[in-house]
């Protein structure tokens, strides 16, 4: 393989690129016992480069992807299909996903300021940002989780829309350790309203099942400009205008706590 110019093009690839090459880099770390560090000082990459796009908090760029193909000694980029077999594969989601085309799930695309209760902060509503698009590599709805606080621990996954159950499935599936985001039918505003199950860290290094209404609001007209990200705790003007939003889970019943008392999170 020819030497790497000093400047190399810095141009992002397809989120379905990125991921097929994640798995191919893990593997050959796996294979190879070889520690990410190490792979990182060989490719002339930051550490913190490497994780995020090993854990797809950011695609992986053309440059870094060279550099990787050179210090691992093997092809990561593999060839494009032809042309006719990227239109048709591009039409339909795979059945594990609904099998639903992008024409039928379009009116999911967007950005939705998100909420749901804050671990950190009793009473407090932890904000951030969804963004869902059609991702055509790897022919399906794919979402990616932006300003939140805790950025290291953003989510990106697949959409599922099966027809069978009417909901609406957010899965993050990282190395074997799922999140589930559950949410109903957009309401005729285009808002969303569910439960999230995930893991919160408890006391120390231990990590804690946890399940929790979350509410997905498009972001458009006056609330593109005016969303508020972070920890809104009572008293910020957002704070009742978040607050109504996520108690329509429970006062609208699109989730059930069993169990849980009134107002709880």
């Amino acid at each position: 393989m020819p030497p790497i110019e000093a400047e190399l093009p810095e141009t992002e690839l397809p989120d379905g690129q990125s991921r097929l090459i994640a798995a191919a880099v893990r593997e050959a770390l796996a294979r190879r016992r070889m520690s990410r560090q190490a792979l990182a000082d060989a490719a002339r990459i930051s550490i913190s480069t490497l994780e995020k796009a090993l854990s797809g908090r950011r695609p992986f760029t053309l440059a870094t992807t060279i550099r990787l193909e050179e210090a691992l000694g093997l092809p990561l980029r593999t060839q494009a299909p032809a042309p006719v077999a990227v239109a048709e594969r591009a039409r339909h989601a795979p059945e594990e996903f609904g099998s639903y085309t992008r024409e039928a799930v379009a009116f999911l695309e967007g950005r939705y300021l998100t909420l749901r209760p804050s671990f950190g902060q009793a009473g407090a509503i932890f904000a951030y940002r969804t963004e869902i698009a059609w991702d055509a590599d790897s022919a399906r709805l794919v979402f990616r989780e932006a300003e939140r606080l805790d950025a290291p621990f953003a989510q990106s996954g697949t959409v599922s829309v099966p027809n069978q159950s009417g909901q609406i499935y957010l899965v993050t599936n990282f190395q074997g350790q799922y999140r589930l985001a559950v949410l109903g039918r957009p309401t005729i505003q285009g808002e969303m309203f569910g439960i999230l199950t995930t893991l919160f860290s408890g006391r120390g290094t231990q990590l804690t099942p946890a399940a929790t209404p979350i509410a997905l609001v498009p972001e458009r007209g006056t609330l593109a400009e005016s969303a508020q990200y972070g920890r809104i705790a009572a008293g910020m003007a957002c704070e009742p205008t978040y607050r109504r939003l996520l108690d329509r889970v429970r006062e609208d019943v699109f989730a059930v706590f069993p169990g849980c008392g009134e107002g709880t999170a």
